[in-house]
């Protein structure tokens, strides 16, 4: 039998606590410990909808967008994806 491994990767409370985690930490350092899943990706968007932000926070999504590699409509697409299918959830 083999004696399985405790994970070094915590059992988060929250999404905020999530993210904060993996903030400081990189994940390249728990390769060993992650699990493909299979991801939906839309394709062919059919509707659009315009978003009018004061510039500070156009600059703030920017900034965070970039930190992740991704545009600032994408990061905003996800985040409302995000959240409106956690509303649905409960």
């Amino acid at each position: 039998m083999r004696k399985q491994r405790s994970s070094r990767i915590p059992d988060f409370k929250s999404r905020m606590e999530m993210a904060k985690f993996w903030d400081t930490h990189d994940v390249s350092d728990y390769w060993d410990e992650l699990k493909p899943i299979k991801v939906k990706v839309a394709r062919n968007l059919s509707q659009g909808m315009t978003i009018r932000l004061d510039a500070e926070t156009l600059t703030k999504l920017r900034s965070k967008a970039h930190k992740k590699g991704i545009g600032p409509t994408t990061l905003a697409r996800m985040w409302i994806m995000e959240n409106v299918y956690s509303f649905v959830k409960t």
